[in-house]
């Protein structure tokens, strides 16, 4: 994979992550990783963790739990064979617990849990070991999660020694624990420091104070609280540059709940900006295949940045003690995610009529015309065995796509891996100045790449360096231009006469890709071609056009 929040480290408020230079090979992701956004039972707010088990999900988020929709849809994508995923926790209306640590004076000094919820079980202990007789504003404080109320389980802990509740110390406590992923300052300190903790038990191996039990889970969540705020980072917003994501995922709002129009609206320009795909549910009441088509017919979410699988699957809910029945997106990016890993994104087999795990079954049995029917208008079907006649799946693009190639799930996860990757793989730029030496760099990485793709068949098969292009020179460059550094690529598309290409931008105000016209221009009158793409044009047909 690119990156993950596993590979990542923060320091002093910077984000470093490992990433190719000029002289590295580019890579296309080794994984398909989804990122999901929802209501969990506990774990950090609006913070993408990246993860690659459900163990882990239960780690942090605190597993399976009714209300949230997520903890469903994360324990069937990784039964069914998912690699990894990006989780974002959200919340509607949801409180943090308090801790109080009483002062000499009768007052206390006030912690709040970072993490909102009922389920977040912290414990704090305050001493003056080590600590100076004239000091007397300085002491040690330790913040411990334990599994549950009374347990001596520590999951997590911090410690902050000679923390003081003078403001101007370099150790004010505020300042603190800024940066606790536990606790934050309630509030004012007192002028006092806190008491040591004694313990209420003498037979108790340590002492601490308990966290009160006044936090609050929240309410079901509401389109708003999934789409969040772009300026505050929240909901959809959350998720970063950094967070690499091949699909994007979010679970009904609840079981009774589907997502809103408006949120799968910015969901649908987030994926497009990232180049990622959003899976998106059938509705419950596409009882059948016939009404399933229909009801995509009238749909305005049909374009190549969306998928969708039907029909819904039923599975073994571990609360409930039944077979229920669950929205299908879940389980199908676990099995596209299985799947990638032994195929590449652009083969045809990864993703044709491949059957769910063991333990989920469609509830609706597809005939084979009516499957035929669905992938008519993009809707992939689930099966529990291989079928005799796969179908390739599709996006939901039907006839409302640039390219008629991109109806393809495989050919659209191609363009959208490769143009991501060079986009990673190529940063280096920013770091050097725009002449001859960097494009002769740029362009030989970016071309090695697509040879080996080449290679791989990932193109249609023509002469060798025929199915490809890259041009990173004075054509789309200017010397010494200030707006940064230009490479211009593509590769031959599955249409005989078709291309597909981009213009890659690395500035100082940002990085762009535009889909480049290269097939508008080939066919353009010269006086209808700009300079100095005219020339681009003119040196594409010399060498392409037969």
């Amino acid at each position: 994979m690119l990156a993950n929040s596993k590979h990542r480290e923060a320091i002093a408020g910077f984000t470093v992550a490992a990433a190719p230079g000029p002289g590295q090979r580019i890579e296309l992701p080794a994984m398909a990783i989804v990122a999901f956004v929802g209501r969990a039972l506990r774990g950090p707010i609006n913070r993408p963790l990246f993860i690659e088990s459900f163990a882990e999900y239960e780690a942090v988020f605190g597993g399976l739990w009714q209300p949230s929709t997520l903890s469903y849809a994360v324990e069937q994508y990784f039964a069914n064979g998912g690699r990894g995923a990006h989780i974002v926790r959200v919340a509607n209306s949801a409180r943090s617990a308090t801790l109080e640590l009483p002062v000499a004076s009768g007052t206390a000094l006030v912690l709040e849990a970072v993490c909102p919820g009922t389920r977040e079980f912290l414990r704090a202990a305050v001493d003056y070991d080590n600590v100076p007789v004239d000091e007397a504003d300085t002491f040690n404080l330790v913040v411990q999660r334990v599994r549950t109320p009374g347990s001596e389980y520590v999951e997590d802990q911090e410690i902050f020694p000679r923390a003081s509740v003078n403001p101007d110390s370099m150790h004010y406590v505020g300042l603190l624990l800024q940066t606790s992923a536990l606790v934050r300052l309630v509030g004012p300190p007192p002028l006092e420091r806190p008491l040591p903790t004694l313990r209420a038990d003498r037979h108790a191996f340590v002492a601490y104070v308990s966290i009160a039990p006044n936090g609050s889970d929240g309410v079901p969540l509401t389109d708003y609280d999934v789409i969040g705020s772009a300026s505050e980072r929240t909901g959809l917003f959350a998720i970063t540059d950094d967070d690499v994501f091949d699909f994007l995922y979010i679970p009904p709002l609840s079981r009774e709940t589907p997502v809103g129009a408006s949120a799968l609206l910015v969901a649908q320009k987030l994926c497009r900006s990232r180049r990622s795909l959003l899976m998106i549910d059938p509705p419950a009441a596409w009882s059948d295949p016939q009404r399933a088509v229909l009801g995509q017919r009238q749909s305005a979410h049909a374009n190549d940045q969306t998928l969708m699988f039907y029909p819904w699957v039923e599975a073994f809910d571990r609360l409930r003690g039944s077979r229920e029945a669950f929205p299908p997106g879940a389980a199908a990016l676990g099995m596209l995610s299985r799947l990638t890993a032994d195929h590449p994104p652009w083969a045809a087999g990864a993703a044709q009529d491949a059957p769910l795990r063991p333990g989920f079954r469609p509830v609706v049995v597809v005939a084979e015309s009516a499957r035929e029917r669905l992938a008519a208008v993009g809707i992939n079907t689930l099966t529990s065995v291989r079928t005799a006649r796969p179908i390739a799946a599709r996006t939901l693009a039907g006839a409302r796509t640039s390219s008629p190639e991109w109806c393809l799930l495989s050919r659209r996860r191609l363009a959208l891996s490769l143009v991501e990757s060079i986009l990673r793989g190529t940063r280096w730029v920013l770091f050097e100045p725009s002449g001859p030496a960097t494009w002769r760099r740029l362009g030989l990485q970016v071309a090695e790449l697509l040879a080996r793709l080449e290679r791989d068949g990932a193109f249609p098969d023509m002469a060798d360096g025929a199915a490809w292009f890259v041009v990173c020179d004075e054509r789309v460059n200017r010397p010494n231009q200030m707006g940064g550094t230009s490479v211009l690529f593509g590769y031959a598309g599955a249409r005989g006469g078709v291309w597909h290409s981009w213009l890659l931008t690395h500035g100082t105000t940002g990085t762009s890709v535009q889909q480049a016209s290269i097939n508008r221009l080939l066919n353009a009158a010269p006086r209808a071609v700009e300079e100095p793409l005219q020339e681009v044009a003119e040196t594409l047909v010399r060498r392409f056009v037969r």
